[in-house]
């Protein structure tokens, strides 16, 4: 019989093993080696068999058990210094709260850093036991929690909580990914609801069309220092359709990804407003947006200040000043944009944010601008207009992303548009494999270890180079056969579910072998990332998995979205191939794809291959995890790889981007290119043998995976820059724009956009003639404008020099204010001057331009206005030097 209610019945723990109750509670158990040997203690089986989660551990442990470990003297010990070493964790002084002293003063904190940074993300890998997460953007997230927590930033992190969370993947017998939702209980997972004073569940209510409302509850869960803030509407004065808005992860239509955005966004700070108010946490001063999911964030606070009594434009103002917002996607179909009268009806008269003018909001993510859709809502273009500070996830992803978003900042070249990057890093301490710490423990000891990985420091990392070639080597076999045991496993179990019987699945037991050059593949199985594209030429593939000297074995994993029947087709394409007798032990997909699986996968990987259309890969992090393992990178030069790519420890699959060829051939060339290195250089350099019976090349590969990439890769790293680079400057210009300031601004910007149209360059002279000059020689500027209605106060006349290409473009520009030297005059010219020095050899050029000027601006190219010399007001740009 099926039961009508369900419910949850805790253990009652003797009080000497209370203490394991605070180290479930807090997820830092996740990442702490420590702390999970003592909970697998408890009951090894029963650790096992809940998936490494102490909270399920706990709720299946006999009594009789329990209360054999309470007279355990030696389990009480060690329960105590897990204790005490959290409390020290959660308590003492890190990176944050030294990087924050004066120099001068050890006793005063600077006042530099923000008091709290809110970080909202519509998903969170924090740990399998917390199933919140989809794919990358929810790994980095739970990683940058993590990193945070390591160094002290005092972090806020805001999402959803997913009552199915993200699906569970399996495949029928023709292949076929398979979706299953299981439903999961708040109350069986690492949260506590966050209860009002007097013990009621907090709440927060968001006003929806016709009168009606939706409410969330707000569960807590805690990442070591960082709390967590999940909201979730399944709650029972809810109606039906309010209750299912957090039933799932990126599931649903528009009008239901529009509510979770909202609920995220607007809840979530109302969320963040009520943790502070009743825990005494303080109230952040920097909100950063983790893709445009959260951007309705923005208007919360901006009506925050409206119902103060500050008028919209001021509030905008002050809102920008103390937002990051963060892009991770180089296509603008992998953002979310809604039908402008969607996002109308919701946010119109008797719904949410009164007082916020419903065509002023549409004009914050509607795409007004070359090549934009009008009619479309669009949420990262959100992000970008309410934020003061943007970046993208690597290096070359800035660069796409500046090309990407160039429509909002017309006239500026590509280089000069606002965004910025910051590389994604990864969380060592749960990438990392025990094996691989332990190795580390004995070489530098364990502290020093788990400093070098959490908060970095490339003197730790060079410890690697004094680590013995057979230790390094006998590692990587011991990760290599812990994979296959792994391997054989899900299979087994994989192959039961596709409807074989236990009795025809015996050649199981030979899939991989420990001795054999192992690559790893797994991801999201969006076109782009090409799944299949190691299947362009089968029959040069099978040579690789058969070489009766150097074989290889492969294994793949990846979810394809459940409404992407064409990812469904490439997962079936692989699993098809897979299953041919002929190479079923040398090539397995592994479905269910999922941290766990993960944490054992990247160590036990020798190589780690991803091979996305070039630039479509925004980042992208399991090859880093992988790395930090001593698994060797083999990628196109796309995301992190592109901007660390050595050969002394890794290879670069050569790419045909910017052929003038389809699709297929393009393929074929770079599915050709990836064959040539695996037969050619990879394969034989593994089986190599030096003098010692050790393939030496390959242990030294390895050796500089870690010393030179280790301290990149790491989420500690990543953190740091963010703080440096955008947290520090945000709250900077948040403490600067008080009500009084940001009015200021607001109108400044008003009075500048009326009077742009005026603004023009009339005629640029240079003292200089002919087309060469030498070098460290200047030339004298004399630039005549006109400023309409503004003042020099209210603008900066450059001059703007480098180096020229054949159509005359300026590369490597730099800017050189010039001076006004008189006043108006009858027409209403200035005249401004200045030495522009000629430092540089080769074709070079200049030009002038006038851009709005403000000290509360947050860049030259903020308004997205510039004035540049028409054609004949000038001598031309191009001098020569020799």
């Amino acid at each position: 019989m099926k039961a009508i209610r369900r419910f949850t019945v805790r253990p009652v723990l003797p009080e000497p093993l209370g203490k394991l109750a605070e180290l479930a509670r807090n997820l830092r158990w996740s990442w702490h080696p420590r702390t999970r040997e003592l909970f697998e203690s408890v009951d090894p089986e029963r650790w096992r068999a809940s998936g490494c989660d102490p909270v399920r551990l706990l709720g299946g442990v006999p009594s009789a058990r329990l209360a054999e470990l309470a007279g355990d003297e030696d389990f009480l010990r060690r329960l105590d210094e897990a204790a005490d070493d959290l409390r020290e964790y959660v308590t003492g002084d890190r990176w944050y709260q030294e990087h924050g002293r004066a120099p001068d003063d050890p006793e005063r904190t600077g006042t530099e850093l923000p008091r709290a940074v809110a970080y909202f993300s519509p998903e969170f890998g924090i740990t399998a036991a917390l199933p919140q997460y989809s794919g990358g953007l929810g790994i980095l997230a739970g990683d940058h929690l993590k990193a945070a927590s390591d160094l002290g930033v005092p972090l806020i992190g805001v999402g959803l909580l997913y009552r199915h969370g993200y699906f569970r993947q399996s495949l029928s017998r023709e292949a076929w990914q398979q979706e299953h939702y299981p439903v999961l209980d708040p109350n069986e997972l690492p949260v506590s609801l966050l209860r009002e004073a007097d013990g009621a569940p907090a709440k927060v209510a968001l006003a929806l069309p016709g009168g009606r409302a939706m409410l969330a509850h707000v569960w807590h869960a805690q990442v070591g220092r960082v709390p967590l803030l999940l909201l979730d509407s399944d709650v029972e004065e809810n109606d039906a359709g309010e209750r299912d808005v957090t039933d799932r992860l990126y599931g649903g239509g528009s009008e239901h990804r529009l509510l979770q955005e909202m609920l995220l966004g607007i809840g979530g700070v109302r969320a963040v407003r009520s943790f502070c108010r009743l825990t005494g946490h303080p109230e952040p001063e920097v909100f950063h947006t983790n893709e445009g999911h959260a951007g309705f964030l923005g208007l919360e606070r901006i009506h925050e200040m409206i119902a103060a009594d500050v008028d919209f434009d001021a509030a905008l103002e002050a809102v920008r000043a103390g937002t990051v917002f963060t892009t991770h996607t180089p296509v603008p179909a992998g953002i979310d944009r809604f039908d402008r009268e969607l996002v109308a009806r919701h946010f119109g008269p008797g719904a949410e944010l009164p007082g916020i003018d419903v065509g002023a909001l549409l004009g914050l993510g509607m795409e007004t601008y070359p090549g934009g859709e009008p009619n479309l809502f669009n949420m990262a273009v959100m992000g970008l207009r309410l934020g003061s500070r943007a970046n993208g996830v690597s290096t070359l992803h800035g660069s796409v992303s500046r090309g990407m978003f160039a429509g909002l900042w017309p006239g500026f070249d590509a280089e000069e548009i606002p965004i910025a990057s910051v590389t994604n890093g990864v969380h060592a301490p749960t990438w990392v494999a025990p094996e691989v710490f332990r190795l580390g423990a004995r070489q530098i000891g364990e502290r020093r270890t788990e400093d070098a990985l959490s908060v970095g420091g490339s003197d730790r990392w060079d410890a690697v180079a004094d680590i013995a070639d057979s230790d390094i080597w006998e590692l990587r076999r011991t990760l290599r056969g812990q994979l296959v045991d792994e391997v054989r496993r899900r299979l087994y179990d994989s192959w039961r579910q596709r409807g074989a019987a236990g009795a025809e699945l015996g050649w199981i037991d030979e899939v991989l072998d420990p001795d054999v050059l192992t690559i790893g593949f797994a991801r999201r199985v969006p076109s782009y990332k090409r799944l299949t594209l190691m299947l362009r030429d089968r029959d040069r593939l099978m040579r690789l998995l058969r070489h009766s000297e150097r074989p290889v074995q492969i294994v793949v994993a990846g979810k394809a979205h459940p409404a992407d029947d064409g990812g469904k087709r490439l997962i079936q394409e692989l699993v098809r191939f897979t299953d041919d007798p002929r190479v079923r032990h040398r090539i397995v997909f592994l479905p269910d794809y999922g941290m766990a699986m993960a944490q054992k996968l990247y160590p036990g990987c020798d190589v780690w291959l991803n091979n996305p259309l070039r630039p479509l890969e925004a980042c992208g992090t399991s090859g880093m995890k992988a790395a930090l393992n001593g698994c060797l990178n083999l990628s196109v030069l796309d995301g992190w790889w592109d901007e660390w790519f050595e050969p002394d420890f890794g290879w670069a699959i050569p790419t045909a981007d910017g052929a003038a060829i389809d699709d297929d051939r393009r393929d074929d060339l770079e599915a050709a290119a990836l064959y040539d290195l695996l037969e050619r250089r990879i394969a034989p350099r593994f089986y190599e043998q030096g003098p010692g019976g050790l393939p030496d090349r390959w242990i030294e590969m390895v050796r500089r995976t870690l010393t030179r990439l280790g301290p990149k890769v790491l989420a500690g790293r990543m953190v740091r820059e963010y703080v440096e680079q955008l947290y520090v400057p945000a709250a900077r210009a948040h403490r600067a724009l008080d009500v009084t300031s940001a009015a200021e601004l607001a109108v400044w910007k008003g009075r500048v956009r009326a009077a742009w149209p005026r603004v023009a360059v009339d005629h640029v002279e240079a003292s200089a003639t002919g087309a060469t000059a030498e070098l460290g020689s200047t030339l004298t500027l004399r630039v005549r404008v006109h400023l309409g209605e503004l003042t020099p106060d209210d603008v900066e006349v450059q001059a703007i020099a480098g180096r020229v290409d054949p159509e005359d473009r300026i590369a490597d520009a730099s800017a050189v204010p010039l001076k006004p030297t008189s006043g108006p005059d009858v027409e209403g010219r200035r005249v401004y001057e200045g030495p522009l020095a000629l430092d540089r050899t080769g074709p070079f050029g200049y030009t002038v331009r006038i851009l709005p000027a403000h000290r509360l601006l947050a860049s030259g190219a903020e308004l997205g206005l510039v004035a540049v010399p028409s054609e004949g007001a000038g001598e031309g740009a191009g001098v020569l030097l020799r």
